[in-house]
């Protein structure tokens, strides 16, 4: 087992991520939507709290005065008049709560609907394998975690009750309004710093998740390959094919660009090889093109056969990306071609059926 793990050295592919993504191995702590929620929590209640704080005096005030419910109808109205209220202040309180552990747990795994850890196998009712998940190095590495952050929980409220000490031990000689806040006050105080600590742990423990994830799904070096030739066939076949493409290339090369009046060049990393004849084409051809080889080997077979050759980057660049092969070219394209054939035609005899360079841009 342990030279499997010494032999996986190659960080996941994004084909490997994407497959364990949707057999629900994700990287994910359980620590952050709960630290979350309890930071949430208490700011929320810092929020609504003087109002949630008046309405239940309210309600209380009421329902001891004599202006309380002293019919059953009244007391119907009376119960859904209380009722209403505190929807009114705990649904915002509940809405953003939800939205708060969502947005956590958006952050860690975006959007995933899986049941693939559902579905029932014999791995995880074996007593067996359950006894050394008990006890390996993940859970164990989990206990001291857990014991660790016990520890700082403690220390923060220990901390805490000791800087409000004072406060505790004359809050009897206090009433009982000013005594509630008081309690209030200090339990905020706490629940905001355990929340803050708590927080700064999970964040920790979403990086250590991140990091155990992507060393438990990294891969060997002949799984790579394997996924390589998976994706995208085998890499000797691969290169047969681009030779056996090339030489296909190269052949056609060698077949049409003969036949061209002239080969327009960039200079060395594009070549276009131009035909024209008036009898049987409304406008100039491209019967060849190439860049950077395919261009050297066109400029090579034309210097074989005696085909001038032009150098225009512009139009080389143009004519490469605008037309195929086999098209006629764009009439924006025919005063600068014209000229070119002009030039051409000036240098060599004409050739029967060659068109005089007015009739080209025409």
């Amino acid at each position: 087992m342990a030279a499997d793990s010494a032999d996986k050295t190659e960080p996941a592919t994004p084909r490997r991520r994407e497959d364990a993504r949707k057999e629900g191995q994700i990287a994910r702590s359980q620590d952050l939507p709960a630290a979350v929620l309890l930071f949430a929590t208490f700011a929320t209640l810092y929020w609504i709290g003087p109002r949630l704080w008046r309405s239940f005096l309210l309600i209380v005030q009421t329902a001891l005065s004599d202006e309380s419910p002293a019919s059953l109808d009244e007391l119907w109205l009376y119960s859904g008049a209380v009722a209403w209220e505190i929807v009114g202040i705990m649904a915002p309180f509940l809405i953003i709560l939800f939205v708060a552990v969502l947005a956590s747990v958006y952050v860690q795994v975006g959007w995933l609907l899986t049941f693939k850890p559902l579905m029932p196998s014999l791995s995880k009712v074996n007593p067996l394998a359950g006894v050394k998940r008990l006890f390996s190095i993940r859970m164990i590495m989990r206990a001291v975690s857990n014991f660790g952050k016990l520890l700082v929980v403690a220390a923060i409220a220990w901390l805490t009750l000791r800087g409000s000490a004072s406060a505790i031990m004359y809050a009897f000689t206090l009433d009982h309004y000013d005594v509630f806040r008081v309690g209030s006050s200090l339990m905020f105080k706490l629940g905001m710093r355990l929340s803050v600590a708590l927080f700064i742990l999970a964040l920790l423990d979403v990086a250590w998740q991140r990091y155990r994830h992507s060393r438990d799904l990294r891969m060997t070096k002949e799984e790579v390959k394997d996924e390589l030739r998976s994706m995208e066939g085998d890499p000797k076949l691969k290169q047969r094919r681009r030779q056996v493409q090339l030489q296909l290339a190269m052949q056609r090369l060698r077949n049409d660009v003969p036949t061209a009046d002239v080969v327009v060049t960039n200079p060395t990393h594009y070549a276009v090889a131009i035909r024209y004849d008036n009898e049987s084409m409304l406008a100039p051809k491209v019967v060849a093109k190439g860049a950077d080889y395919l261009a050297l080997r066109i400029r090579q077979i034309a210097a074989e056969f005696g085909i001038p050759l032009v150098e225009r980057a512009p139009l080389a660049q143009a004519l490469y990306a605008n037309v195929e092969v086999g098209q006629s070219i764009p009439e924006k394209f025919y005063q600068a071609v014209a000229e070119i054939l002009a030039y051409v035609y000036e240098l060599s005899p004409r050739r029967p059926g060659r068109a005089p360079p007015a009739a080209v841009s025409a």
